[in-house]
């Protein structure tokens, strides 16, 4: 096993930052052009519109994180702290309300201007600046290239959901689900884990993007722990992906059997039908 090649997390974070900037005006031009935002979208029980609400919220979030400008969140978060996903679950029903039916008429314009605001209260921030993020978790910390990967990461997969429902192509590129497996996916696979189902599971799984990043996520007796381009070690199951292919089963938009049938996905080290767990105990946000 060779050495694993260190990356430089500033340059990495600038090009975060400019996929992010870039998907911005995608995603407005999408939202404007979705013919019926009352059809149903990619995600299960929201219409278009309620994606893009959804939207909307993340990124009045992420933005009101560093700016502390929006003071509405008591009414978004479920109080004490239950299970990962039954919390995002709540956040995310309440977040498609925040908007009336005459704001959904301007998603494009809301989103352009979140997004950008976003980009300017965080150009001169280092990224590992920390933030809170409360819908995550009451004493949830994030840097800023983990806000930023996951920014990305709901633009893109959140694009993809408007895409199918207004029946409108969208491409997620394979750097730009690079970019969200290497600042984002390290920090919230954890926080997703199902901690019932990984009680007294002990696994090492080694990820390997092609391309990168590489992601060592190792299951302990209902933790987890995930460490980019970690020193080479001996894992149970490896799997190497596609980065696009991965993403997408990450984020339960595509079935893991297709991504097998297709070749974007295998698996192999000493006990490679692991692979198959990973999915069941890193439950999809």
């Amino acid at each position: 096993m060779g050495a694993v090649a260190s990356v430089d997390p500033v340059a990495e974070h600038e090009k975060a930052r400019a996929a992010l900037r870039a998907v911005i005006p995608r995603l407005a031009r999408l939202l404007r052009a979705a013919p019926d935002l009352d059809a149903p979208s990619g995600v299960p029980l929201w219409t278009v519109g309620d994606t893009g609400a959804h939207l909307c919220a993340v990124y009045l979030a992420f933005c009101s994180a560093f700016t502390h400008e929006f003071a509405g969140w008591d009414g978004v978060l479920p109080p004490g702290d239950g299970p990962f996903a039954e919390r995002i679950t709540a956040v995310n029903a309440k977040s498609i309300g925040l908007l009336d039916a005459d704001e959904r008429r301007h998603l494009g314009d809301l989103v352009t201007e979140r997004g950008e605001r976003f980009l300017q209260v965080t150009r001169d921030l280092v990224p590992g600046t920390p933030v809170a993020a409360p819908w995550y978790g009451q004493q949830v910390v994030l840097t800023l290239a983990n806000a930023t990967g996951l920014m990305l990461s709901e633009s893109l997969l959140h694009g993809l959901d408007v895409a199918r429902g207004a029946r409108i192509a969208w491409a997620i590129g394979a750097d730009e689900a690079r970019l969200v497996i290497g600042q984002a996916m390290p920090a919230v696979m954890p926080l997703a884990l199902d901690e019932a189902k990984a009680r007294g599971v002990r696994i090492a799984f080694g990820v390997v993007i092609k391309g990168g990043p590489r992601l060592a996520v190792v299951v302990d007796d209902g933790t987890a722990t995930v460490t980019r381009d970690a020193p080479p070690r001996a894992y149970d199951c490896r799997i190497t992906a596609e980065p696009t292919a991965f993403l997408l089963i990450g984020f339960r938009r595509t079935p893991l059997w297709s991504a097998i049938a297709r070749g974007r996905i295998r698996a192999g080290g000493r006990r490679p039908w692991l692979a198959l767990r990973l999915g069941e105990l890193i439950a999809g946000p």
